[in-house]
């Protein structure tokens, strides 16, 4: 039995969940989202609840794409509704973003800037040194958010660079540091 897998997704108001062939379509007020289901596992909807159902439970591979299945239309369902959100935080001298249309243009130190397009359903907010991802499909966003942070990553001695919010980064001492002992 997944632990995951097992519960039933509850729909919220506002949201439609549909399946067509082997996929499934999730409408809110955010927008709709389609994704490919596993060929694993059966969905069915029924009283505002999505039940996700291994075609064979004893198989070790039904079992990992059933608690997957469950994870994937969760997301898509909240996604739907209220969509999802990661902000970036600068730490540095000279780092800046700016919008331009539905792009992104980073001032990181770099000879030139960086221009991160923007993917269709996600938008960008600047605020004085930070960056606001947002959007309905939670893939995209997060994958986004972790292409910027790769430009400038934390470094462990100063702490410069592009973080989440909330981020901890293990700080290293120098070599005065190291010396003095």
């Amino acid at each position: 039995m997944s632990k995951i897998g097992k519960k039933p997704i509850a729909i919220p108001s506002g949201v439609d969940v549909q399946i067509s062939g082997d996929s499934i379509i999730a409408k809110g007020p955010k927008g709709t989202l389609t994704k490919p289901l596993p060929q694993q596992v059966t969905v069915n909807v029924a009283d505002g609840l999505v039940k996700i159902v291994p075609d064979n439970p004893r198989s070790k591979e039904g079992k990992i794409f059933w608690g997957l299945a469950r994870s994937l239309v969760q997301n898509m369902i909240i996604g739907a509704a209220n969509g999802f959100e990661k902000v970036l935080e600068f730490q540095g001298v000279g780092y800046k973003a700016t919008v331009k249309g539905s792009d992104l243009e980073l001032g990181l130190g770099f000879s030139h800037p960086i221009t991160v397009h923007g993917a269709e359903g996600v938008t960008f907010q600047t605020e004085k040194n930070s960056i606001r991802i947002q959007g309905m499909d939670k893939e995209l966003v997060g994958k986004i958010a972790a292409n910027i942070r790769r430009y400038r990553e934390p470094e462990p001695y100063k702490g410069s660079g592009i973080r989440y919010q909330g981020e901890v980064i293990r700080r290293k001492a120098g070599k005065k540091a190291a010396t003095a002992a």
